[in-house]
């Protein structure tokens, strides 16, 4: 079966899930595929001033998830309306150079949600990757990616692909099995309802191949 998670990097919801994104690969590392696409927030979705954005960092990090720590805003420039497509970019733009995992992504919204740098800056952006990079990504190069079309294109396509799915939340996962089966996720960051659902899944498709193994395939019409 397959997990896709949407993400936005800046979304304080998807850095509280990293943990839980975390576990589900370890604990189905072999027995599923997992994969992580953009979905980028609409201007409209970002606060309109620090002050606003610390409410909204009290009220997840502190009401809901008890986080020892609190995100920050540092990131947060009002000049830009709510375009913070940048570290969305470059971090699509690593996977064209070997970085498919989680490692600049999460440099990037660590940088930003809990550094405050302001990544929505493309250079501070890409400056952040080369460094989570080991120095295995050349600066020029991924920049140049990530204002290339190709990427910017790829980042469109997984942002229509997400809200194909009519749903709005950051983050948001989407499980799809070889029978056909599909479950979708939004906003939840707790790991309990997607094991039970993973492991739904994956018994009811060992149940059909073991169905297959006994019985063949089904009548002809």
């Amino acid at each position: 079966m397959k997990v896709t998670y949407y993400l936005e990097v800046l979304s304080s919801w998807c850095t509280w899930v990293e943990p839980t994104w975390a576990e589900l690969k370890q604990r189905y590392a072999g027995r599923a595929e997992f994969e992580w696409k953009i979905a980028l927030m609409n201007p409209a979705d970002f606060p309109i001033s620090r002050e606003q954005c610390d409410w909204f960092y009290r009220r997840s990090g502190g009401t809901v998830m008890r986080s020892p720590f609190m995100l920050n805003s540092g990131w947060f420039e009002a000049s830009r309306a709510g375009r913070y497509e940048a570290p969305n970019w470059v971090a699509e733009a690593a996977k064209d150079f070997g970085f498919q995992g989680d490692e600049i992504r999460h440099a990037l919204a660590h940088a930003g949600v809990r550094e405050g740098k302001k990544i929505g800056d493309l250079g501070t952006a890409v400056a952040v990757a080369v460094e989570a990079g080991a120095r295995k990504l050349n600066a020029r190069k991924l920049r140049a990616a990530a204002e290339s079309e190709a990427v910017r294109a790829r980042v469109d396509a997984s942002t229509r692909e997400f809200q194909a799915h009519q749903i709005n939340q950051r983050p948001s996962f989407v499980l799809t099995d070889a029978i056909g089966d599909k479950a979708v996720f939004s906003g939840l960051v707790r790991l309990e309802p997607l094991v039970a659902t993973i492991d739904a899944m994956l018994a009811d498709t060992a149940a059909y191949a073991a169905h297959a193994v006994h019985h063949g395939g089904p009548p002809p019409a």
